[in-house]
């Protein structure tokens, strides 16, 4: 394996000396190709930037139009928003009894759905008259009176008496010339009314036509309140028009209320607005949204010709697309051309002045390549020096690597992709029976079975297949023996970065399989033995019911205070402790359908240890109980911490053969946020040789079949999946046998008070 390394690094030591050599006359040819390409490169970069300047106008422009879209829609979702929002407040005043029956609170409840709905535009509320002769109004002041006029030649009346309008909504047109709200421009919102309702004065509803419900919008307020604030760059702004292109709202006051398609040119009449009127047209009517430019003819309070980035979305009001409104969101087009318009001149002039640099700079390489030929072959001679050192370095380092490989105690080989041996250690020489420079060159097949020689040879051609490393524990059969082996195969590369050989690690864990094996068999055992303990628990809780059911018959029939009534009350106090004694069994056996993480860490505690009660009697063991009452809960399911108090109690119980004294106490350590719970027997205690596997798998100082070397392992693995720990401390026999024994502590966080709530609710 060492001799593969050497001659690698003394053919590098070669090809580097010959590659030094044709350096030096390839170098001066390649700095002055070097720099003409540079001067040509950067000349074509001026005219490359100039050509994409435009294009990248064209990308901002996108990209900023973009922008004013997403405010666009905003604007539009705002307004449609509003609109559902005075729509529903509509709906609901429709379905009160005071509207319906005309009561008279009619206006104090006209007048609590109008403060809820004026800062949106709705300046007043009627209620028109089945008969369409009487308005009964209330206006945005809080002002109502009654109005006499002829109101059901109107054409929301008109629609509201038709059936099938019935609980829908109708949107009129806007209009400028209002006779009551001049200058303004509104629109009305109708619905027809029913006596539907139910109060004490209408039990029962007649559900006939009752009248019409009117608001009275102020579309501009409306408009104005959503899209007065909206700024796109520096001094862009929104504007709003209807579906006969009328402005809704203008930063420019003289332009609400008039055509959009006639209003500009009457502004300023010298420009085409051919472009905007189009856009308008075409798109923002029809209720499309989209983006593009025009020509404007102002900007802010000053009259000149301009282009403007647009982008517009529209407002869908209730009765569909046919009644549409369109935001418009405008930016100058100067805002944004001027910053890259900068950049790019600016990108220009440091395009020259590294042209200049690149020239200057290539004549002072040309000089400086002059004086370093001089000294180049005194280079080369010292990197070649340098490299043989290194070289001599590299085979110490290999010879101290040989020693590692050959004292490892793990057969470590390399094989090629026939399955021929290259190379192998001591260990694996004397594993096969032989010494490695006898077996080297032998084949795969000529030490293991034919199966087992197939199984390795398909892991070794996955690492020629694949690079990857492969890790397997496997059966391999030698001779007349079977071994199992942990294996890690990896591949050896060369130059080329192609796998030419596979380095084996191999571990012989016999021994170790076998003892797990039996571990697994008691595992199973004992589980066989809990399943084995709850079915005879259910059986005796039988008998014991029925012997309960007659001590209680024949307490009724024997007079109180006679030896025969005591006698039944001793069987039955007995008879009740053996069913508690069942119960429990049948408790701590229990699967549980799903894991809780709140648990009582007292309540776990007096489940485990009326489970262990007389077994601690028959045992001789006092047990000493202090218990802090009022303890927080803990994280951990209740079924999981009585596993390990359960294993704690018996660990302590078989150290005290003989008898002795179980201190169990609990404890909050408001310091850390946890609840401790310790265990502190008075047994033989724990040897300082174990004192570090303890916690092992496995690991176990009982004799052969009296425990799995399991208890503790999975004792510690529940406290810490819950973030608690385990600790303990100890004082074996040999040390000092008046303090000797064991104290194992259980701590575990404290569930927050919050989801302690949670807990209890559930």
């Amino acid at each position: 394996m060492a001799s593969i390394g050497i001659e690698y690094s003394m053919h590098n030591v070669n090809k580097r000396e010959k590659s030094s050599k044709e350096k030096y006359y390839n170098i001066r040819r390649a700095i002055i190709i070097l720099g003409i390409f540079l001067i040509l490169l950067l000349l074509s970069a001026l005219y490359l930037g100039m050509v994409s300047a435009r294009q990248m106008k064209e990308i901002i422009h996108g990209d900023f139009n973009s922008q004013q879209l997403v405010l666009a829609r905003y604007a539009a979702h705002r307004i449609e928003d509003s609109l559902n929002f005075i729509n529903r407040e509509l709906t609901l005043l429709r379905f009160s009894p005071s509207i319906q029956y005309l009561e008279v609170s009619w206006a104090s409840r006209m007048n609590t759905t109008l403060s809820g709905i004026k800062d949106d535009g709705v300046i007043d509320i009627r209620l028109i008259d089945k008969k369409g002769e009487t308005a009964y109004l209330v206006d945005s002041l809080g002002t109502s009176r009654i109005i006499k006029g002829d109101f059901q030649y109107t054409e929301y009346y008109k629609w509201a008496l038709k059936k099938e309008n019935k609980n829908k909504i109708y949107i009129g047109e806007i209009k400028k010339d209002n006779e009551q709200y001049s200058g303004k421009l509104v629109m009305n919102l109708a619905t027809p009314i029913y006596e539907e309702s139910i109060d004490e004065a209408h039990p029962m509803p007649t559900g006939r036509f009752s009248g019409v419900l009117l608001l009275t919008v102020d579309a501009t307020h409306l408009v104005r309140n959503v899209v007065k604030d909206i700024k796109s760059g520096k001094t862009g702004y929104a504007w709003a028009i209807d579906n006969k292109g009328v402005f809704i709202y203008h930063p420019k006051k003289e332009f609400i209320g008039e055509d959009s398609f006639n209003a500009r040119a009457m502004l300023n009449p010298e420009i085409s607005y051919d472009k905007i009127n189009m856009i308008q047209k075409e798109n923002m009517l029809k209720g499309r949204e989209g983006t593009g430019w025009y020509i404007s003819g102002s900007y802010g309070n000053t009259e000149t010709e301009m282009k403007k980035l647009i982008a517009y979305a529209p407002v869908y009001l209730m009765q569909g697309k046919g009644n549409i409104w369109s935001i418009a969101v405008v930016a100058p087009m100067s805002e944004v051309e001027g910053p890259i318009h900068f950049i790019y001149i600016r990108q220009f002039y440091i395009q020259g002045v590294i042209i200049f640099v690149i020239v200057l700079g290539s004549i002072y390489v040309i000089n400086f390549e002059r004086r370093w030929a001089r000294t180049l072959e005194e280079e080369v001679t010292k990197k070649t020096e340098d490299l043989k050192k290194s070289l001599e370095k590299l085979e110490k380092s290999e010879e101290k690597y040989r020693t590692l490989v050959e004292s490892a105690e793990d057969l470590i080989y390399t094989i090629d992709e026939k399955g021929n041996y290259l190379s192998m250690n001591r260990y694996a020489a004397r594993f096969f029976g032989g010494n490695s420079e006898d077996l080297v060159g032998k084949n795969i097949y000529d030490f293991f079975s034919n199966e087992s020689a197939e199984l390795q040879m398909g892991f070794i051609r996955q690492v020629f297949n694949t690079g990857k490393n492969v890790n397997v524990k496997y059966l391999v059969k030698v001779g007349e023996k079977e071994y199992w082996l942990t294996s890690n195969f990896a591949g050896i590369k060369n130059e080329n970065d192609k796998t030419f050989a596979v380095l084996g690690i191999s571990r012989d864990i016999t021994e170790r399989k076998k003892i797990e094996d039996e571990q697994m068999y008691n595992t199973e055992k004992l589980a066989s033995l809990g399943k084995l303990t709850a079915t005879v628990a259910h059986e005796i809780n039988n008998p014991l019911s029925i012997i309960l059911g007659f001590t209680d018959s024949l307490l009724e029939k024997v007079e109180a205070g006679t030896k025969e009534y005591e006698i039944l009350k001793v069987v039955e106090r007995q008879g009740i402790n053996c069913k508690k004694i069942v119960e429990n069994l049948l408790g701590f056996a229990r699967y549980r359908d799903k894991t809780e993480y709140c648990a009582d860490v007292n309540e776990c505690l007096d489940n485990v240890i009326s489970v262990v009660e007389n077994l601690l009697v028959s045992k001789k063991i006092n047990t000493d109980i202090n218990i802090t009452e009022d303890l927080p809960r803990v994280r951990g399911d209740s079924g999981h911490l009585q596993q390990v108090f359960m294993n704690l109690i018996t660990n302590a119980v078989s150290a005290m053969d003989g008898g002795g004294v179980l201190t169990i106490s609990t404890r909050l350590n408001e310091h850390d946020k946890m609840v401790e719970i310790i265990f502190k027997d008075t047994g033989h205690g724990i040897k300082k040789e174990f004192r570090d596997k303890i916690f092992d798998p496995f690991f176990t100082t009982k004799k052969v079949g009296e425990g799995t070397g399991l208890g503790l392992s999975v004792c510690k693995g529940i406290v810490t999946r819950y973030g608690g720990e385990l600790t303990f401390e100890t004082i074996s026999e040999e040390e000092d046998k008046e303090r000797k024994g064991t104290t194992f502590t259980v701590s575990l966080p404290i569930v927050p008070l919050e989801v302690e709530k949670c807990y209890g609710q559930t």
